[in-house]
């Protein structure tokens, strides 16, 4: 499989409330918002990195060499799939009609495979096929938990950096890892 990195992409609204982390890091006012929502987005990211599973719903943009490194999809979970765009061989730009795939969606696993009886186009040499989807789920309460601890662990010790024990993270989030 040939996949290109994956630019992230902020999702629109996290999945813990800048009023959440305010009470689990006992703040009153609006002095810390900003250090606050910083340390959401990070709980996020480190998340959705050591699941390898997106906690919150947004459109991502991949690239890939074939049709058929679509067989596993880089991220998940994938609630639709917005577009598929290629270069076909005379050079010019395609989208890949709808009646020519589906999206497998089980759980945390993905897939974009052919419909019966359909045929991938060809595509231009060294040319990239660029998926555009949309991805994220509700995270679990267990997963949540550990988003929490890692944001009022990095409130705790925004003065003091050094190396954290993240047994407890590590352990709320070890059971939703994808493809481990």
């Amino acid at each position: 499989m040939s996949w290109y990195p994956v630019v992230p992409v902020a999702p629109a609204v996290e999945p813990v409330s800048l009023a959440e982390a305010k009470l689990q890091c006992r703040v009153i006012g609006t002095d810390e918002d900003a250090a606050l929502d910083l340390y959401i987005a990070a709980a996020r990211a480190h998340a959705e990195a050591y699941c390898g599973v997106a906690f919150a719903e947004r459109t991502l943009v991949a690239r890939c060499d074939r049709f058929t490194d679509m067989a596993r999809l880089p991220f998940a979970p994938v609630n639709s799939v917005t577009s598929i765009e290629y270069v076909d061989v005379a050079g010019a730009a395609q989208t890949l009609s709808a009646t020519i795939f589906e999206l497998r969606a089980d759980g945390l696993d993905a897939a974009i495979v052919l419909k019966p009886g359909a045929a991938w186009p060809a595509v231009q040499p060294e040319s990239r096929i660029t998926l555009t989807a949309s991805v994220g789920t509700v995270p679990p309460d267990d997963v949540l938990h550990a988003m929490l601890l890692f944001i009022a662990d990095s409130f705790d010790r925004r003065e003091h950096a050094k190396a954290s024990d993240w047994t407890t993270l590590d352990s709320l989030l070890c059971n939703h890892r994808r493809g481990v």
